[in-house]
C-alpha cells in the first residue's frame, strides 16, 4: 500500500478538487467490493479505487447500469459486474462468494444500496416505509453478514455509506431517518463483534454531494439547491471525489486503528445545515 502525499497549497481552481491533486493511492494488491457500485456516490467510490489499481466487483439491481459501470472501471483495472437486490439475501450472498472465487478474499467491501423519496408520516404508505427500511437497513445486514465468510481476516475493512438523516431529525424523512440510524449502530456493533477477527467497520456520511441522484430527488429545484449550498459552513456542495477520498482512506493502513467511526463527510452541513432541507422540502410539499 503506497500514499504519496503532495501537500502544497490548493489553488482556489483546485478547490472542488481537494484530493485528486494532492494524493496518490496504491490498492493494487486490494480486492474491493462495492455493493450499489453502478451509479452516484458509490460508482465515484468504485471509480476511486480503480483509478488506485484495486480489483473491483460493483452490484445494483440494474443489469444496463452493472454493465456500464463495468465497462468505464476496465479502463483502469480488472473488474466484474453482478445484478442482485440486497432485499435478496440469497442473490447478495452468491455475488460475495463469486466475487472472492474470482479474485480472492474481500480486502474492503463498501455498503451503499439506498433507497429515499420525500414524504411525511402522515402521507405516506406502510409500503413506502418497509421498502426504504428494506433497502437501508435490511439491505446493509444482507450485505454485511453474506459478506463475512469471504472477508479478508485478519485486515479487511467494511464501510457503510450512511446519511445526516442517521442523527439529524428531519421533516419529510422519517423511513431514511429511521434506517440509517439503524446503520449507524449496525456499523458500531459489527466493529465490536468483528474486531478479534481484525476487520474494521466504519460508515461515511455523505453530506450534500453534487451531480448524484439522491440531490436531485431531494433538491429538485434551483431554490433548494442553493439554500443548501447556502448552509454548508464551507460553502459549496461536496462531489464524488471527496466520498471516495475517505473511502480510501479508511480501508487505508493509516485508518488501521479507526473502527466504529461514524465519519461526516460534508463540508461541515451536520452541525447546523441539514434542518434547512427538511424545512425546504416541507415547504415545497406543502405548495
Amino acid at each position: 500500500m503506497l500514499l504519496s502525499i503532495n501537500a502544497r497549497r490548493h489553488s482556489p481552481a483546485d478547490a472542488d478538487r481537494p484530493w485528486a491533486v494532492n494524493t496518490r493511492w496504491d490498492f493494487s494488491d486490494h480486492n474491493v467490493l462495492v455493493i450499489g457500485g453502478t451509479s452516484g456516490i458509490n460508482l465515484g467510490i468504485a471509480q476511486g479505487f480503480a483509478q488506485a489499481g484495486a480489483k473491483l466487483g460493483v452490484v445494483s439491481r440494474s443489469q444496463e447500469k452493472v454493465d456500464a459501470a463495468v465497462n468505464t472501471l476496465s479502463a483502469h483495472t480488472e473488474a466484474i459486474g453482478f445484478s442482485a437486490d440486497v432485499r435478496d439475501y440469497e442473490a447478495i450472498a452468491v455475488c460475495n462468494r463469486e466475487f472472492s472465487e474470482r479474485f480472492g478474499p474481500i480486502d474492503v467491501l463498501v455498503s451503499g444500496a439506498a433507497g429515499n423519496f420525500p414524504a411525511s408520516v402522515a402521507g405516506m404508505s406502510v409500503n413506502g416505509f418497509k421498502a426504504v427500511m428494506d433497502i437501508d437497513l435490511l439491505g446493509t445486514f444482507h450485505v454485511l453478514q453474506s459478506a463475512y465468510p469471504f472477508l479478508r481476516k485478519p485486515g479487511s475493512a467494511v464501510i457503510n455509506i450512511s446519511a445526516p438523516q442517521a442523527f439529524q431529525p428531519m421533516e419529510m424523512q422519517a423511513h431514511v431517518c429511521a434506517a440509517k440510524a439503524g446503520v449507524d449502530m449496525l456499523t458500531r456493533v459489527l466493529a465490536m463483534e468483528w474486531g478479534c477477527d481484525g476487520i474494521r467497520v466504519n460508515s461515511i456520511v455523505p453530506g450534500p454531494i453534487a451531480d448524484t441522484e439522491g440531490m436531485a430527488r431531494l433538491a429538485p429545484t434551483q431554490e433548494i439547491q442553493s439554500a443548501v449550498t447556502a448552509s454548508v459552513p464551507l460553502g459549496r456542495h461536496g462531489n464524488k471525489e471527496d466520498i471516495a477520498a475517505a473511502a480510501m482512506f479508511l480501508a487505508s493502513p493509516v485508518a488501521s486503528y479507526i473502527t466504529g467511526a461514524i465519519l461526516p463527510v460534508d463540508g461541515g452541513w451536520s452541525l447546523s445545515g441539514v434542518a434547512s432541507l427538511g424545512d425546504a422540502l416541507k415547504t415545497m410539499a406543502s405548495s
